[in-house]
């Protein structure tokens, strides 16, 4: 085994599992490194961001487990109220990521070049720089303070079309969804939960779609970087993303709502400028 495949592993790995649970677009920063790293094409590049979803997806099952067993056995008819509660929202903001996120990437994504790509997270930076200000200057004492238990059926569904529009090149899905339930009143902890359960089934699918539905080009990924550099790559990315989970709802658990907002708003323009000045998504 190559030590250099390894290498090649480790720093995807990292580059994933940091950028995946971050308001920056996970797909940008693999396309950066393996492109100019690794010398892959575009396309390969593309597939490879999609397939290391792996690595995230089973940090967030190692991480969540207990709340993903409750939902599995809500699905068996077993659960608690509270299991019946995450199952519902999960179906509810899956069906709708699925009913705007493909057809929008089928359709608009392509078309999307240039300053294009990370125009939306700029405008969400933005956004959520405003907000903590007037949390700062406005409302000093202010914590959103609505549970799970207090999102009304709406709110969920918008959660879901949110999500959805992550599939838009250059826009980050935890970056998006987090900023939308707090500015809904959700909880920092809340939220931040939701959005990484919520992430599970939507990750499964897209680290899917470069086996099912580009097996070729999947095949010539596997070649040219070696299956090692992607299962160690696969393997450091669910390491660094159970730590990084860990530490982001820690943080989320403080009073420092401004901060997490503006810290949020400031990535999340950081990641925008970075796609539209490398034109990747």
């Amino acid at each position: 085994m190559n030590l250099g495949y390894v290498v090649n592993g480790i720093i995807l790995g990292i580059v994933q599992g940091i950028s995946e649970w971050l308001p920056i677009s996970s797909k940008t920063q693999i396309m950066i490194t393996s492109i100019y790293a690794l010398h892959l094409s575009f396309n390969q590049a593309y597939a490879l961001g999609l397939f290391l979803e792996a690595g995230t997806v089973l940090a967030a099952l190692i991480y969540f487990r207990r709340e993903v067993w409750g939902i599995l056995k809500a699905l068996a008819l077993r659960g608690s109220r509270y299991d019946y509660m995450m199952l519902k929202y999960v179906l509810i903001i899956t069906i709708l990521t699925g009913l705007v996120g493909v057809p929008l990437y089928l359709t608009i994504a392509d078309s999307i070049k240039g300053i294009g790509i990370g125009l939306p997270m700029v405008l969400l930076g933005l956004i959520l720089i405003v907000d903590s200000i007037l949390i700062t200057f406005s409302r000093l004492r202010y914590m959103p303070r609505k549970n799970l238990e207090d999102l009304r059926i709406w709110e969920v569904a918008v959660i879901g079309v949110i999500q959805g529009i992550a599939a838009l090149p250059g826009v980050s899905r935890s970056g998006v969804t987090v900023s939308a339930m707090l500015l809904l009143g959700l909880n920092p902890e809340d939220s931040f939960k939701l959005s990484f359960i919520s992430m599970i089934p939507a990750a499964i699918g897209a680290s899917m779609v470069p086996i099912l539905l580009t097996r070729h080009l999947f095949n010539t990924l596997v070649t040219d970087i070696n299956a090692y550099t992607m299962v160690t790559a696969i393997v450091i990315a669910a390491l660094i993303s159970i730590a990084l989970i860990d530490a982001l709802l820690r943080f989320a658990r403080g009073r420092r709502i401004a901060l997490l907002t503006a810290l949020l708003g400031a990535l999340a323009i950081l990641s925008g400028v970075v796609s539209m000045i490398t034109g990747f998504g």
